[in-house]
């Protein structure tokens, strides 16, 4: 008999996500250290993801990107991250969010620069087709069969 997953669990409970990264191996070098608990895939949902995201000091938690389809939210839970967007930086403090609605163009990341781990949850739903672009670095993605696809920019694959 399969044993039911549970209704409610400590995030603890959900353990690190294996892969560090879904980045071409030789990119990940700037979210060194990185831990996310994919707490939807670990309820089963299957419309939109959950991640509680750990970055240690001198991490980021991407690639300054932007979503065609993809709408992204984020709660700060602990640390002071630096949002970069393409108006500028701004510090956050725990208990602010931020929201990407899909198809501006404003790209983001958020950069652990303090001494101290940035813990933060971040929302994002799972659109099939959903390209990226990253502005600052050659780089590209599209999310295929729900698997997601690097090139660079001029579509020479990784």
């Amino acid at each position: 008999m399969e044993t039911a997953k549970p209704v409610a669990v400590r995030v603890n409970e959900v353990p690190v996500r294996a892969r560090p990264s879904v980045y071409p191996p030789n990119l990940h070098a700037r979210i060194q250290g990185r831990e996310k608990r994919a707490l939807g895939d670990f309820f089963g949902l299957k419309n939109f993801g959950v991640n509680l995201t750990r970055l240690p000091p001198g991490s980021a938690s991407s690639f300054r990107h932007a979503h065609a389809l993809q709408d992204e939210f984020i709660y700060v839970v602990q640390g002071t991250p630096v949002l970069h967007t393409d108006a500028g930086r701004l510090v956050l403090t725990p208990g602010m969010c931020a929201g990407f609605p899909a198809g501006t163009g404003d790209a983001h990341t958020l950069l652990n620069e303090g001494t101290e781990d940035v813990i933060y949850l971040e929302v994002g739903d799972r659109t099939d087709g959903d390209s990226v672009t990253y502005p600052d670095d050659d780089l590209a993605a599209q999310c295929v069969g729900g698997v997601w696809v690097f090139s660079h920019k001029d579509g020479t694959p990784f």
